[in-house]
């Protein structure tokens, strides 16, 4: 089995388990870290449905004074959006909100991304939703990486790999943040 179908079949799995176990939880425990404190700048993401929240972080990063990137996708690429907090400056394409506004093209301020994963392994790896979205964009960021995962999602188990796969240096569940040592 090549490893595209082992990671769909894996995706598959592991969105079905979420909604079996989702509680609702807020992920306020990164706000405290140095690598958040100190960024000025941070793109994060919009969650939806049983998806780790981001609706407080984001919330917090705004009120911290910080400027916040949200994605917007623009083919098979994302493109990142400042959003000021206002929600007319939001749009709903399918089950993604996407921001509204010019594109910034300058990301060499951001000091922090804030990930969305299905599992991140022990090495940093995570499962996404399989667009590959994440894995195109994270390169071009020099920030620090942290995926959100629900807890029970950060595993021992290696995840598949492949060579356009981006490895996080840190994950969050709702309690507790692990750093990955490189």
């Amino acid at each position: 089995m090549n490893q595209s179908t082992v990671k769909k079949e894996l995706r598959d799995r592991y969105r079905r388990e979420r909604v079996q176990k989702f509680i609702p939880s807020n992920f306020n425990v990164i706000l405290k870290s140095p690598e958040i404190l100190s960024a000025s700048a941070i793109c994060s993401y919009f969650s939806y449905a049983e998806e780790p929240s981001t609706t407080e972080i984001n919330l917090a990063f705004l009120k911290d004074g910080k400027k916040l990137l949200l994605p917007r996708v623009n083919g098979v690429e994302i493109e990142w959006v400042q959003w000021s907090g206002e929600k007319s400056q939001l749009k709903i394409t399918k089950k993604l909100t996407e921001p509204i506004g010019p594109a910034v093209t300058d990301l060499d301020d951001v000091g922090a991304v804030v990930v969305p994963a299905l599992r991140i392994d022990q090495d940093g790896y995570r499962m996404g939703q399989g667009g590959g979205f994440y894995d195109r964009a994270l390169p071009s960021i020099n920030g620090w990486k942290i995926g959100l995962v629900h807890a029970g999602e950060l595993t021992s188990q290696i995840l598949p790999r492949e060579a356009h796969d981006i490895p996080l240096d840190a994950a969050a569940t709702p309690s507790l943040i692990v750093r990955f040592i490189r």
